[in-house]
This record gives C-alpha cells, structure tokens and sequence, in this order.
C-alpha cells in the first residue's frame, strides 16, 4: 500500500466561483471493488472516515454524518454519484466530496476532490484527509487501523505547500488596509498567551510587543476581549486588529489586519506581517498539542 503523496501526483488547490477545489490522488494496492467497499459502505467507513456515515447508495440517497461523541444535530448530504466502481460523490453541508477509482497496475489511483467555501481551511482539509486516507490504506492491508493525528507540522507544511500564508490590500474609503487570514494550530488561550508574553493587554496603555510588527510600532491598545480580540493604534491615523475566531478544529482562525491613510505603504506592512505571523505559527508548534500553559521560549 504506498498513500503518500508522489512526484507524479501532486496534491493541488484550484478556486474558482468563490470556492476552492482540494485534489488528491494516492495510489492503492487494491482493485477498484475493494476499495469501493471500503468507501460506501458504512461499517468499513467509520473505521477511517473522519465522521460516522449513515446513507442509501443511489443518486439522490439521503446521507447523516456524526462524530463520535457529538450529541448535536446529525449533519446531512446527499448522494451525488454512485457508479460502482468507479465513483462516489456526495454533499456533506455546503461541501462537495468526490472519490474517483481508476485501475492503475495491479491497484488503483484514488482520487479524491473536496470543494468547500473556507479557503483558508484548506490545510485543515489536506492534513486531515492525508491522514484519513492512510488509515483506508492500512484498512484494505488488513491490518491495526489506528486514528492518525496531526501535531501541526503537516497542517503548516501544508500552508506552504498552497501558499496559504500570503495577506492582500483592500481600499476602503479614504483609507487601505492589508489583511491577512491564517488558520491556527492551537488554542486561541496558548495563542493569545504566546502573543501577549506574560504582559496583559489593557485598554490605554501600550500593545504588548508580540502584537506589533516593524511597520505597527506599540500604541495604545483602544479594545481588548481576552482571547479573541485586540486593537491598537498605530500613527498616524491608522489602527491594527487581531481578532481569534471559530476554525476548522485545529485552533483558532486568525484574521489580522493593519488599516491605514491612502499613502499607507501597504508593501511594507504585507512583508512584516508575514514574517511576524510565520514567527508566531512557529512558536505555536514549540507548544505540545493539549498543552495550555506556554512553555520558555525557545531561540
């Protein structure tokens, strides 16, 4: 069974229509029929798949998902597509999933293509699928299926890997700002904890260091809701955000921006907010997985 990524099958990200398109393919060592099995039906699912699986395999059949242990609502789809072997496609919420079987050798090529609205939560996407689709792979070998877990290295490899990083400028009304989304790796508390370095935000007095960068000296911090959000002032007549909100599971969803007159040098500010925000996904890395106290910082 080989289900890491290849040369020849690269993973990929494309966007068009307000949406992003995640492609996969890994190759199997199995027959088409037998990974079909282990695609639709429900028991051989919920052995790898990230969710519990409830469906009636026909175009247009009703599907549930539920994770283990949610005692919310069940989420729906439908399915789009059942042509045994060769592909199973469905809706789960507003995202579209498709697995694409093709012979390839003695084995098959999967490929897998998930559309969603969250480009940002593409890492989140591809980690998690990469390690869902290890754990079908070692299911069709016949052998211990162990959930797989991310520590974070290959969500951030896999920012790199898409570009995920990059902020861009928008004009406002007698202004323009330069925005930056991460997805996080992290609770928004060890995030918030990393940034603020032990010194507590408060209302009128200088930012703490972490939340500056060189094109956003300290100011007076105008707002602050600990863990979530912070603003300052930056001269002259401009102003920062950092605000932590809801993400894909694996932290908080960082949106930071930095406004600005229309001389704002917007070039400037791109340059060091990256370098800071890489800086901080970084330092959250140095921080174990559960853990929520911060420890030493490490140079």
């Amino acid at each position: 069974m080989n289900t890491t990524p290849h040369q020849e099958h690269p993973d990929t990200l494309s966007t068009g229509d307000g949406r992003t398109t995640l492609r996969m393919e890994r190759e199997l060592a199995h027959p088409p029929e037998k990974v079909w099995a282990a695609l639709t039906d429900p028991v051989s699912l919920a052995r790898w798949f990230p969710s519990e699986v409830e469906l009636t395999l026909e175009p247009g059949g009703a599907m549930g998902f539920r994770f283990p242990g949610d005692s919310g609502p069940v989420m729906t789809g439908i399915v789009t597509d059942a042509d045994r072997p060769r592909l199973f496609a469905f809706t789960w919420g507003d995202q579209h999933l498709s697995w694409a079987i093709a012979p390839h050798g003695d084995g098959s090529l999967l490929t897998l293509e998930h559309t969603f609205g969250d480009h940002f939560g593409a890492a989140s996407f591809a980690s998690g699928w990469q390690l869902c689709v290890t754990m079908l792979g070692t299911l069709l070998d016949g052998g211990p299926v162990v959930a797989g877990h991310d520590e974070g290295e290959l969500h951030e490899a896999y920012v790199r890997r898409f570009d995920l990083g990059q902020g861009v400028v928008e004009a406002f009304p007698g202004g323009r700002r330069v925005r930056f989304e991460r997805q996080l790796v992290r609770p928004a508390e060890v995030v918030w904890e990393v940034l603020s370095a032990g010194v507590e935000p408060v209302a009128g007095l200088p930012v703490p260091d972490g939340f500056t960068a060189a094109t956003a000296p300290a100011g007076p911090v105008t707002e602050v809701r600990a863990p979530h959000s912070l603003s300052y002032a930056v001269a002259p007549d401009g102003a920062v955000c950092w605000e932590l909100g809801a993400g894909t599971g694996h932290g908080p969803r960082l949106v930071l921006t930095q406004e600005g007159p229309e001389d704002f040098d917007t070039d400037a500010a791109l340059a060091a907010w990256h370098t800071r925000i890489e800086e901080l996904a970084a330092r959250l890395l140095d921080v174990p997985a559960g853990v929520r106290t911060v420890p030493p910082y490490r140079p």
